[in-house]
């Protein structure tokens, strides 16, 4: 089994994947009488039917023993969706690049300094949420419809791999 790598969370590096949500490096603004400084369209909510509505969610996460064998991942085929951590903790994300499948061989891993939040683009392979602390929250903004909405790829044996954030 292949050890993922993990990358610090870039907006260069994750771009085939979705959006960085930060303010560093973000267009902005001063709105409220030059008292608010918005930084703004930092991601887009994407849905696929016009019916669909944009939510807003908390996730509560728990902790998973690493190392970590990555033996899926799942997608969501008619709505992007966002985490932004509420409690400013990093977290992890394990993404693969949009196919009918993902492919084991183009995993990657990456973590974030804890001021960033990413948006899945729609259709784009990833593992749930993996918090590094024990528990977390999360501010979710993704998709409400018909339709399934989650897709799910359970990788072979051989294809497996390995997430060790600590080694």
């Amino acid at each position: 089994m292949r050890t993922l790598t993990i990358e610090p969370l870039t907006k260069e590096a994750f771009a085939p994947f979705g959006d960085v949500i930060e303010t560093d490096g973000s267009d902005h603004f001063m709105i409220n009488n030059g008292s608010t400084m918005r930084f703004h369209k930092l991601a887009t909510v994407e849905t696929a039917k016009p019916e669909d509505n944009a939510i807003i969610s908390i996730f509560r996460a728990d902790a998973q023993d690493m190392p970590l064998t990555v033996c899926m991942l799942e997608r969501h085929p008619l709505g992007s969706q966002a985490f932004i951590p509420l409690l400013g903790n990093p977290f992890l994300i394990v993404v693969a690049p949009l196919g009918d499948e993902p492919v084991s061989g183009l995993v990657r891993a990456f973590v974030t300094n804890g001021r960033q939040g990413i948006n899945y683009h729609r259709g784009v392979w990833h593992h749930p949420v993996l918090t590094i602390e024990k528990r977390d929250d999360f501010l979710v903004v993704d998709r409400s419809g018909t339709g399934n909405n989650c897709d799910e790829h359970f990788f072979k044996e051989d294809e497996r791999l390995i997430l060790a954030p600590h080694q």
